[in-house]
């Protein structure tokens, strides 16, 4: 990529940030609409659950394809034509006539977010080489995911109120189309020196891990966890799993480079990543329905109350930022553990959702936490990767992120159906609020995980796993 000057790098960040804009957004707008679907669509837990999972799957299992795609054939080029799957998607969904239909195309629209975010990512790394500038620029981009936090649930909240649910996916359409003509115009071509070779039956492994692995916890409450199907779903996981760690070492190019994975730094963040987004999935998930389906609030309304979370998660993935570049990931990390097991504690063990004070201050917490989390995970996932797998190595980023999101849902909403079947209180809402108290204790425990793990992976051992990982791969038996 030729070198450009300090307005068309920051030109190139913006167009970058837009996409990551309308992917995100898309999933905090839709989960506002979760109540509105189950009443017009009648979706149960389960179907409300593959609404948001069948998008974050699809986006988990094709990230990393389109991340060394870009690096091999063109980064602009897949770049381009992610945003326009992504905006067709977008269409479709709006004119979904069922919940199957809705599920289908979200996974239309899916398709094209994978081509956006890890090789935007990638766009970004080539374009800031300079690490404290780099941090800087990726502090911006975690910002974004606070701007869709915060215009999320209110733009969602007044279309579903005055339009109706349909009109969510309408916003990507002048997003969607700006970011292409800016695009073509701005962002230089850039690729990786020497192209990867396609490892397609690593991508069918991935597939086959994620697609049985969320199949089996979404349907188990319902199916039932012993039947065999949900046994059969989860024998396919194990043994896709044992494929992937069989197979992708013995490949010259593999899809997963499963040695990166010897640098503590860099396992870290993605563990941290699956933990951190998986806690938020979860979090939203709850939040939404309690708050329109037992306290009675209709979309705006719930999204204000949200709020306060969103906008602590836009003012803290900055500073996390500029902290990552100045002083490196630990103590972003240790701060966003410590908020989000503290959040997770105080509705599991202190129902922080009956009084207003507390249920702001939980709120607060847990978008502090989620701020600090996601600036030291992409920079210690892309920082000390050859510049030429810059998308495989954003490309793992951002699936950790899509699979944390889509177990968090899963699982969250797993025990939630789980604690409703099994009650026999009086009214829903008493159901749905013993119910919820596990799930809690959940999404604590991904706190609590990123703090450990935030501790473990940034000290003086960690680096010099970090180092020892860098030296030269040695040639596989066979390719």
């Amino acid at each position: 990529m030729p070198e450009l000057s300090h307005r068309r790098r920051m030109l190139v960040l913006a167009i970058c940030c837009m996409s990551l804009l309308i992917v995100s957004l898309d999933n905090t707008v839709l989960n506002v609409a979760l109540p509105t679907l189950r009443r017009e669509l009648d979706a149960s837990v389960s179907g409300m659950q593959w609404t948001i999972d069948a998008y974050t799957l699809v986006l988990a299992s094709l990230l990393m394809l389109a991340g060394s795609t870009a690096d091999r054939i063109g980064r602009r080029r897949v770049f381009e034509a992610g945003l326009v799957v992504f905006t067709l998607g977008s269409v479709l969904c709006s004119l979904a006539p069922n919940l199957e239909c809705l599920v289908a195309f979200r996974t239309v629209q899916a398709v094209g977010g994978s081509m956006l975010n890890p090789v935007a990512m990638s766009i970004i790394t080539n374009t800031f080489t300079e690490p404290r500038e780099r941090a800087r620029a990726i502090g911006v981009w975690g910002g974004v995911v606070g701007i869709s936090m915060a215009a999320g649930p209110l733009v969602g909240g007044v279309l579903v109120d005055s339009v109706g649910w349909r009109s969510i996916f309408w916003i990507n359409l002048p997003v969607g189309l700006a970011a292409l003509v800016l695009t073509a115009r701005y962002v230089p071509e850039s690729r990786a020196p020497k192209p990867r070779r396609p490892d397609p039956v690593g991508q069918l492994l991935v597939i086959g891990l994620l697609g049985a692995l969320t199949y089996a916890i979404i349907e188990a409450p319902s199916a039932g966890w012993t039947s065999p199907l949900i046994l059969a779903f989860a024998a396919t996981a194990v043994a896709a799993l044992v494929g992937l760690v069989l197979y992708e070492p013995r490949r010259a190019e593999p899809l997963i480079d499963l040695r990166f994975f010897r640098s503590a730094p860099f396992s870290g963040a993605t563990v941290i990543a699956v933990a951190a987004f998986a806690a938020l999935g979860g979090f939203l998930f709850l939040s939404t329905l309690y708050l329109q389906d037992v306290r009675g609030l209709d979309a705006l309304h719930a999204g204000l109350w949200m709020l306060p979370m969103a906008a602590m998660t836009l003012v803290c993935a900055p500073l996390s930022g500029r902290l990552v570049g100045s002083r490196g990931p630990r103590l972003s990390l240790l701060v966003a553990g410590v908020a989000m097991t503290a959040s997770g504690v105080l509705f599991a063990a202190f129902e922080a959702e009956e009084a207003a004070p507390s249920r702001v201050l939980a709120y607060v917490l847990f978008g502090l936490g989620f701020g600090f989390v996601n600036a030291p995970i992409t920079n210690t996932a892309v920082a000390g990767m050859p510049r030429a797998q810059a998308g495989v190595a954003a490309a793992v980023a951002s699936t950790s992120r899509q699979i944390g999101q889509t177990l968090g849902v899963a699982v969250i909403g797993a025990v939630l159906a789980s604690g409703v079947a099994a009650a026999h209180t009086a009214s829903y809402a008493d159901d749905f609020t013993g119910a919820s108290r596990p799930a809690w204790w959940v999404i604590a425990g991904c706190g609590l995980a990123v703090l450990v793990l935030g501790a473990l992976s940034s000290g003086a051992w960690a680096r010099g796993t970090a180092r020892r990982t860098a030296l030269p791969r040695p040639i596989p038996p066979f390719r």
